[in-house]
């Protein structure tokens, strides 16, 4: 059976002029004309969310001549997707970026997370797209803070009572300073990436704690602290 219709058998052929192939697209300090995934390097970044939009997914890729060689996946809002961020690590690395765009990465936010950062690879879009050489391998770390934690920001807040910082970059938050107004001007953090660390290095725990709780802002001028999980 013909591929064709019978309308296109019976037309005549008319040459194709242009024959100067995809247009060239930025990829670690050169321009590179991309005919198969093999072509295909950097790194980025990929957020995706689910369904009911209840839990989101950051995904960090370095791939190199089209293959996956090392994957950051961060996820938040949804406890199942922590133990999905697990699987779709042990799924990505090694395999070719159209292979993962096309596997079951367990959670919606993840597939997503891969569908957004394949586009941003495969259009030069990349962190690296005028990096010589890209990136080395171990450099989706670079992301994270001490101790190798996600970079966090909870907040909560009402009309009623207002806001409540609860975490932040700089970590865990202990009480916030008010001034006379009642608005926040300050807040006191524990960084958890840093006490954990000194903790596995053999630190005492107490000491370990108390050498990283930190102030910032003018707390120290505060006329009132409240404890943003309590009061």
């Amino acid at each position: 059976m013909s591929m064709f219709t019978e309308d296109v058998e019976n037309m005549c052929v008319v040459a194709k002029g242009p024959k100067h192939g995809p247009a060239p697209i930025p990829e670690e300090g050169r321009w590179v004309k991309a005919y198969d995934v093999t072509d295909i390097s950097g790194l980025s970044h990929g957020i995706g969310w689910c369904a009911p939009q209840q839990g989101m997914c950051k995904l960090t890729l370095n791939v190199k001549k089209g293959i996956i060689e090392e994957a950051l996946v961060e996820t938040s809002g949804c406890s199942g997707m922590t133990h999905s961020a697990a699987m779709a690590a042990e799924i990505l690395q090694g395999k070719t970026i159209l292979e993962a765009l096309n596997t079951d990465l367990v959670c919606d936010a993840i597939n997503v997370a891969m569908r957004e950062i394949f586009l941003q690879l495969v259009y030069g879009r990349t962190q690296t797209a005028f990096s010589e050489d890209g990136l080395p391998i171990g450099s989706t770390l670079d992301d994270l803070g001490k101790g190798l934690r996600s970079q966090v920001g909870t907040i909560f807040a009402t009309n009623a009572k207002g806001v409540r910082y609860l975490e932040m970059a700089e970590g865990y938050i202990l009480s916030l300073g008010l001034d006379e107004d009642n608005e926040i001007i300050g807040y006191k953090f524990v960084h958890l990436g840093k006490m954990m660390e000194a903790i596995r290095h053999g630190k005492d725990p107490k000491e370990a704690y108390e050498a990283n709780v930190k102030s910032y802002g003018r707390y120290d001028s505060a006329v009132k602290y409240i404890d943003p999980r309590e009061e």
